[in-house]
């Protein structure tokens, strides 16, 4: 049953896009009548790197998985891009990955004041990595159960969704981010299901409470 999201259905809805140093799954919604719309860049982790195929790779875990919200689909554009080799290696393509965005957001009418960054494990580092390298660039940032804290300060919004990795070191994330519980509705906020690595990604995806605080977040005009 499991296999059914990567058939044929699957395959037409999301285009692989070349070109880049990265490959990049892309997800546009249908019938948005030239409104602006917001992007969600997703950085996958460890185990959907390259060689594996990035058609399933890219819709394990992420906001592309077929459990997540269906409104993510519906409502934002979705970038997926893969790394070459597995490893904790965001922060090396902050360049490309600007450029990927900056073409997706030409050609498909994405909002430069909605671009949103998230990412699960090694990605969740690659959200800390790439968003305090890039505050002119994301609007907010959304990390999920990722292995270690921020190394510098960040200063656009930030959600944190804790899983087994992230929850061992879960005062320190809170202390460094300056983080409130979700139902705060605050800038900076964090959500612990008790859920363990990958359940902790399948629930994050799946809240449509999430994709709320997201659209909420806009970069300040001029930026």
């Amino acid at each position: 049953m499991a296999l059914a999201r990567f058939g044929p259905a699957m395959a037409e809805r999301y285009r692989v896009i070349a070109g880049h140093p990265l490959r990049y799954l892309l997800s546009v919604p249908a019938g948005t009548s030239g409104r602006p719309l917001p992007i969600l860049c997703f950085l996958h982790g460890y185990g959907e790197a390259a060689p594996r195929d990035i058609r399933r790779a890219l819709t394990l875990h992420g906001p592309l998985r077929s459990s997540s919200s269906a409104r993510v689909r519906q409502e934002f554009i979705v970038v997926a891009p893969q790394l070459l080799i597995g490893g904790d290696l965001w922060n090396r393509y902050a360049d490309v990955l600007r450029q990927i965005v900056s073409e997706v957001r030409s050609e498909h009418g994405g909002d430069p004041r909605r671009l949103y960054l998230t990412g699960f494990s090694f990605g969740g580092n690659g959200v800390f990595d790439l968003g305090a390298a890039q505050a002119d660039l994301w609007a907010a940032l959304w990390a999920v159960d990722p292995t270690r804290a921020p190394t510098r300060r960040l200063k656009r919004p930030v959600w944190l969704s804790f899983g087994e990795i992230s929850r061992a070191r879960k005062d320190a994330f809170i202390d460094n981010l300056e983080l409130k519980p979700s139902g705060d509705g605050g800038d900076r906020a964090w959500q612990d299901e008790g859920l363990d690595h990958v359940g902790s990604a399948t629930a994050a995806y799946a809240d449509e409470r999430i994709y709320d605080w997201l659209l909420s977040k806009t970069l300040p005009r001029g930026k």
